[in-house]
């Protein structure tokens, strides 16, 4: 069980990486350049911890950090479009304290989840590379070992859903056929979380009503009755 001290030295190797110099180069100038519409923030402009309880039954695991979104707020899913969706539904479950996230100063505390990502860092075009998501994967096993009490994890998207599965201890050939689809589950293994696909909450998906309100509401009370489901 990670306690403040293994959490605070994981965020200080996160924050201070510099594996990716595609990335890093990307990051640093979203940050320099800015959105007219945030010329007076100062963007955070390094890789994004996870963020929520570190005694949570519930991990969603994101694809990466937006451009004008996380790379400038430092918290995961907070500033832009995504959030924008994602924590409403949140709220309605019962697990933020609020329906929005607009900086790390906001107020808002999560119970029973973590937000995590399988890269820290803003890819151009939101397109990370087979390498660039390799580099970031120790972190996602670091933190999975932070989280002894994660009993479901929702996947937002397939490649997040993808690296859950290749990052996690799994019976491969028991869920040979556990294909993506938004909606599906299946306990990773024996004695192990349960693993949820969903969409992700993009714009590209949200605006063209691929996912609706009501069928992410549908994946976080599966969430939830998972979580607390006896075992």
């Amino acid at each position: 069980m990670g306690g403040r001290a293994a959490w605070e030295a994981h965020e200080r190797a996160l924050v201070a990486c510099r594996r990716c110099p595609r990335l890093v180069a990307w990051r640093e100038q979203v940050a320099r350049e800015r959105r007219r519409a945030y010329r007076e923030w100062d963007y955070w402009g390094r890789p994004v911890p996870g963020f929520g309880d570190h005694a949570a039954r519930v991990l969603a695991v994101g694809l990466a950090p937006g451009a004008h979104g996380s790379n400038r707020t430092g918290r995961m899913f907070t500033g832009d479009a995504s959030g924008d969706f994602l924590y409403p539904a949140l709220h309605r479950a019962g697990f933020a304290t609020q329906p929005s996230s607009t900086s790390r100063e906001d107020g808002l505390a999560l119970t029973d989840l973590f937000i995590t990502a399988l890269c820290r860092c803003v890819p151009p075009a939101n397109k990370p590379t087979p390498r660039e998501i390799a580099n970031c994967r120790p972190f996602l096993a670091t933190e999975l070992g932070l989280l002894p009490h994660v009993r479901v994890i929702v996947a937002l998207g397939r490649l997040a859903f993808e690296e859950v599965w290749r990052i996690h201890p799994h019976d491969g050939g028991r869920l040979a056929h556990f294909a993506f689809a938004h909606g599906a589950h299946a306990r990773i293994g024996e004695g192990l979380p349960w693993l949820i696909a969903s969409y992700h909450p993009s714009r590209q998906n949200t605006n063209t009503g691929r996912l609706t309100a009501r069928m992410f509401d549908r994946i976080w009370t599966l969430a939830r009755k998972l979580a607390e489901a006896d075992v």
